[in-house]
């Protein structure tokens, strides 16, 4: 038992010289947060990375720096600024996680990050992967990392068999992620195995050719690199309707209301909803007191969500004289053109840019 556990090791070493050789020439040594890579640009740039590619991540990652440079200037805000911010980025939990581990971070670390890694997984949004990329990548501790990427490289070059979501099968990547992250140099290491599956080992026609783990790597040999890792089981995804109700005084403003800060674009302002059966006028009336003028449809909008699809039924109307509704925390009319930071779901920002450009 110790012989084959000698050789599991010298393995697993050998895997992390070749990735780290490949790195030293081909990874990537110039993305935004690794100049410099603190510990508060890693953690920004790896919850934007979460489920989203790095060539749309870098300018909001830019513009995020350069309003946000620090976790105080993160924590002292209030979180519509930073979901103006996010405003196209999709996954809006990662915004309102982030905003409220920069105010623990100041309330209980000073601004700081903890050293230790179950005190960083404490953090809200923050699970074991990124907080084993922030202490890696800004301190160069030893951390294994799980990203999208890195299950991909070692489901293939291992022969792991089945969905990643499954608990077996995330059990045996984490364990060949820990063989395998060595002792010396391991932010080049994780670094090196998220480039080398965002670059070489993609999930369609991935790159064999170009990969120092070729020469054994389990799928390449059997000839279905594609098939690993295994895919999500398909369920149909349901759809869901729901109507926007568009509804704009004489100075041109358009009536917003903030949603739940819990589901689907939470927190974000939307123009008010209601069922795609409801009658515009009478819940204008009912809810708002307002009387609605040159009301009529425009062509739906579907949004595809990661696990249902949402169609839009925006309807156009004119507020009467005499609006009486006022601003509000969860009610106001906005003006797009004013400079004011709200955040706004991308459908909703393409049906406000239609009222700009009827």
């Amino acid at each position: 038992m110790a012989g084959l556990s000698a050789q599991r090791d010298a393995a697993a070493a050998d895997v992390a010289a070749r990735v780290l050789e490949w790195f030293d020439v081909h990874g990537r040594h110039d993305l935004p947060w690794q100049r410099p890579a603190t510990p508060y640009r890693v953690w920004v740039s790896e919850v934007m990375l979460q489920q989203t590619q790095v060539t749309t991540v870098i300018p909001y990652f830019e513009r995020f720096m350069a309003r946000f440079p620090d976790v105080h200037a993160l924590a002292s805000v209030d979180v519509d600024e930073v979901l103006h911010l996010w405003s196209g980025l999709g996954y809006y939990a990662r915004a309102r996680n982030l905003h409220r581990a920069a105010q623990r971070l100041v309330e209980d670390h000073g601004g700081e990050f903890p050293a230790d890694i179950d005190a960083v997984e404490s953090l809200p949004g923050i699970g074991r992967s990124t907080a084993g990329a922030i202490l890696s990548l800004s301190r160069g501790e030893r951390h294994p990392i799980l990203d999208g990427n890195v299950k991909r490289v070692l489901a293939r070059y291992h022969g792991i068999d089945g969905w990643p979501g499954r608990t077996a099968v995330a059990r045996e990547l984490w364990a060949w992620s820990e063989a395998h992250t060595p002792d010396t140099r391991p932010d080049a290491f994780n670094q090196a195995m998220m480039d080398l599956g965002a670059t070489v080992c993609l999930r369609r026609r991935p790159l064999c050719g170009a990969c120092p783990l070729a020469a054994d790597c389990h799928a390449r040999a059997a000839g279905t690199p594609e098939a690993f890792p295994g895919r999500r089981p398909k369920r149909d995804k349901p759809v869901r309707a729901t109507r926007m109700l568009l509804i704009t005084r004489n100075d041109g403003r358009v009536l917003l209301q903030r949603r739940p800060p819990t589901g689907i674009w939470g927190g974000l302002w939307c123009p008010p909803e209601c069922d795609v059966d409801a009658d515009p006028a009478a819940e204008a009336s009912r809810r708002f007191g307002l009387t609605l003028y040159g009301v009529h449809e425009w062509r739906p909008l579907r949004h595809v969500f990661t696990h249902f699809a949402l169609d839009i039924h925006p309807v156009r109307a004119d507020a009467g004289p005499g609006t009486a509704v006022m601003d509000d925390a969860d009610l106001v009319w906005y003006n797009a053109g004013s400079g004011d930071a709200r955040g706004l779901a991308a459908p909703v920002a393409r049906l406000l840019k239609g009222l700009e450009d009827p």
